[in-house]
């Protein structure tokens, strides 16, 4: 909740502030994430010509059925170098994340880059993780206010977190456990809008 009060504050703010001149300030939405009912916002400020500060967060608290949890939240800043004008064409960036998850009993027999996903079919993972990585994207225009944005990035997360042996379960089967992880860490189709 926290983080959704923030970025309300801070959109609010946005769209108030007198002083913002075009293609200086954009909102967007993580279309994917919209399509998982994940909620989600960004916001991303020019610095400079070619150099903008984007900064993503999501939440997602909904109580699944069968038991099942997928419960996180994540806040993501970027810092974005434009090879044309900034908000549109190709940019590269680093980013960072962070946040907090609780996941469990979703089956699948998953297993990729030295992760095994498939554990969350049979117990639940409750944690915080942080990371860094690196971007590639490219953003096309739609119009004078709207744009369309797609980005993939790689990296690496580090978590630390306690197991338990179902997802409605207290009792803990390990505690404070750690995992690296190395692989994809943004994947978006974002719906832009321009100041």
């Amino acid at each position: 909740m926290k983080l959704r009060n923030f970025l309300i504050i801070l959109l609010g703010f946005l769209v108030l502030c007198p002083a913002m001149k075009s293609q200086n300030v954009v909102v967007k939405t993580n279309l994917a994430y919209d399509a998982l009912a994940i909620m989600n916002a960004g916001v991303e400020v020019g610095l400079a010509p070619k150099w903008t500060l984007d900064l993503s967060g999501n939440y997602m608290g909904w109580t699944m059925s069968h038991s099942r949890k997928w419960k996180h939240i994540m806040v993501q800043p970027e810092a974005r170098y434009w090879f044309c004008d900034r908000f549109t064409g190709h940019f590269v960036g680093m980013h960072a994340l962070g946040g907090k998850y609780n996941f469990g009993g979703l089956k699948n027999g998953m297993s990729f880059l030295g992760t095994d996903f498939s554990k969350l079919s049979d117990r639940r993972y409750q944690g915080w993780f942080g990371g860094l990585g690196v971007v590639y994207g490219y953003s096309w225009i739609l119009n004078k206010y709207w744009n369309i944005e797609a980005e993939i990035g790689m990296g690496w997360t580090y978590t630390r977190f306690d197991v338990y042996p179902c997802a409605d379960c207290g009792t803990k089967l390990e505690e404070d456990k750690s995992h690296n992880y190395f692989g994809p860490t943004k994947a978006a189709v974002n719906l832009v809008y321009s100041f």
